[in-house]
């Protein structure tokens, strides 16, 4: 099938603009007619590529609260997506509901129907909708999906809060440490070595690290983006430095133990989620284990798998990897006694929720003033060699 970009007409005589997947344009001109528009003309999208990518999660949300409001209503499930189909403002997204339809007036189910665009619904949701059609609660799997969305979006957000003011302040101080370096101290060492007198230590670094700057400011530019460049590229092309690097980020300083919370925050949930809904527990470490984006942990998991695929119960299987921490431990195993594991796990989750607010709240509280403390004190030390001269001559003048 190609992707066609149409233009078509609606029965008021409003013009629509889309891209729909078709085998040719008689076959698009039927598919059209049943979302009630009239062709007018199509060409094949040269740009099917750029055109691809993940659905934002706010659609998925709108998406997702709807289908399930409107099926606890009573709205049959195809008349639900066409209600969803012309009301969602992403065109492309309306074209996946588009298809959705199709394919479930074809005979196929919800579930293989959101299996074919990988783009907007991943193997979770999948697997999830799979359970609710078994299990015929397919409602509660909806909120479910919903809630669970709501809760990746919050975590994301609180993600980027972590690293865009560190990176924000940082950046500042590095543009002010270049403006030092570059324009000021030249002028100020040309107004030192003119004195005449003999340079003090400090100074004489100072000036040496201005001279750097200066000759070789680009050096200092691109070092970090290149180093960065060949990281990836090597974290990319080598499992074995995937791992490392991985684990090493679960290690790193101030970040690390919040960025752990945050995974074990994510397993928790989706492990919860999917095992309310019916699924086995190993499906339900194998579906968790892509949530996770990080391999070391990712790691843990498959020995957990291999754990309880030997026989064992699944509190001494995550216990035995030393990957998660006693609370996670504790709570699988008071979750198993009781058979209540999937409330255990969201108690998980509800815990790191309110600790990795609470990290974030204080990292913000500290990076202010340690890099104030940064700039005071490399605006300090550049006073000094500069003022430190002026103050030898000063002593040594008779009055």
């Amino acid at each position: 099938m190609s992707l066609y970009s149409y233009r078509a007409i609606d029965e008021l005589g409003k013009t629509h603009r889309g891209l729909q997947d078709a085998a040719n344009q008689v076959d698009l001109e039927m598919r059209l007619k049943r979302s009630g528009l009239d062709l007018i003309d199509a060409k094949v999208d040269s740009g099917k590529a750029m055109a691809r990518g993940k659905i934002k999660r706010p659609e998925l949300i709108t998406f997702f609260f709807n289908l399930e409001q409107l099926t606890r209503a009573g709205v049959p499930l195809l008349e639900t997506l066409a209600d969803l189909r012309d009301t969602m403002n992403d065109p492309r997204f309306r074209e996946i509901i588009a298809s959705l339809v199709e394919s479930i007036e074809g005979g196929k189910k919800l579930s293989d129907a959101m299996a074919q665009h990988p783009d907007a619904f991943d193997k979770i949701f999948v697997s999830l909708t799979r359970a609710g059609e078994a299990s015929g609660r397919l409602q509660e799997v909806f909120e479910h999906i919903t809630e669970s969305i709501k809760w990746q979006d919050e975590m994301a957000s609180n993600t980027k809060t972590i690293l865009m003011y560190p990176a924000f302040v940082g950046t500042a101080v590095v543009a002010i440490t270049f403006f030092l370096m570059i324009y000021l101290v030249p002028q100020l060492v040309s107004f030192i070595v003119g004195m005449g007198q003999q340079i003090p230590l400090q100074t004489r670094i100072l000036i040496a690290t201005s001279h750097f700057f200066v000759n070789y400011w680009y050096v200092l530019i691109s070092a970090p983006i290149v180093l960065v460049i060949a990281g990836k590229l090597l974290v990319t092309t080598s499992p074995e430095m995937r791992l490392r690097f991985d684990g090493f980020k679960l290690k790193m300083w101030v970040v690390g133990p919040i960025l752990r919370k945050i995974i074990l925050a994510r397993f928790a949930n989706t492990f919860a989620m999917m095992y309310g809904s019916g699924i086995s527990i190993l499906d339900c470490i194998a579906s968790s284990r892509e949530v996770v984006n990080n391999e070391a942990v990712a790691k843990g998991l498959d020995d957990v798998m291999l754990e309880i695929e030997s026989g064992k119960n699944l509190t001494q299987s995550f216990q035995n990897t030393g990957m998660f921490p006693p609370l996670v431990v504790r709570m699988l195993k008071v979750g198993e006694a009781t058979g209540s594991l999937d409330k255990a796990l969201l108690n998980v989750s509800y815990f790191y929720d309110r600790d990795i607010k609470s990290s974030i709240k204080k990292v913000q509280v500290l990076i202010e003033p340690t890099m104030t403390i940064v700039l005071g004190a490399l605006l300090g030390w550049v006073m000094l060699s500069v003022l430190s001269p002026i103050y030898d001559l000063i002593g040594k003048m008779k009055i």
